[in-house]
């Protein structure tokens, strides 16, 4: 039995994207905490430290601007306390409008985060500490923000734990690995 060769063709070519995402992977090491690259979207979780700038159109005096509270709530006009720690910013955006259908018809809300919550630097830096968070940074930038490394400093990978996170994962030190507000970062000595 003859196959066509469009039949042909088609098994030929997924054998060799088979092969080729299997070579690729082989040499594919991804650390500990999953990748973190530059540019890959994160759905960023609010926490307590956040600024909040809240507007509500056509009602100024639901406007301004709310600190995310040590319980992770911010204390809002009219609705009291509205969860905030653990929620994206559109998924607050839609509680909060939930919650003040009760009082204003049809609100119109937008929700930024005006102050990240900041972040902890420690170990083999000259000036370890807290640091408040801007936008893009990179684990190189946050160690340019301490003072940069001792010369003890190990200079090929980082230790990094997440805000909420219980441990603290491995990356390789590079330009592209980023820091999130909230997140501890650790640098260690190198062995010799």
């Amino acid at each position: 039995m003859t196959l066509p060769i469009w039949h042909t063709r088609r098994v030929v070519l997924r054998g060799f994207a088979l092969g080729a995402s299997a070579s690729l992977l082989s040499g594919c090491v991804i650390p500990a905490g999953g990748p973190m690259e530059e540019g890959q979207p994160t759905d960023y979780k609010l926490g307590p430290g956040d600024q909040l700038r809240i507007t509500v159109f056509g009602e100024a005096e639901l406007t301004g601007l709310y600190q995310v509270g040590s319980q992770g709530t911010i204390a809002y006009p009219l609705v009291g306390d509205v969860q905030a720690a653990g929620l994206t910013v559109f998924e607050f955006t839609e509680s909060l409008q939930v919650a003040l259908r009760e009082y204003v018809r049809q609100p119109n809300v937008s929700v930024e985060v005006s102050n990240y919550r900041p972040f902890f630097i420690l170990g083999e830096v000259q000036r370890p500490g807290t640091y408040p968070y801007s936008a893009s940074l990179t684990v190189l930038n946050a160690v340019a923000t301490a003072g940069g490394f001792t010369y003890r400093a190990n200079r090929s990978r980082i230790f990094i734990r997440h805000a909420n996170e219980p441990a603290e994962h491995v990356y390789p030190l590079s330009i592209t690995t980023p820091v999130l507000p909230g997140d501890t970062v650790r640098v260690g000595e190198r062995l010799f």
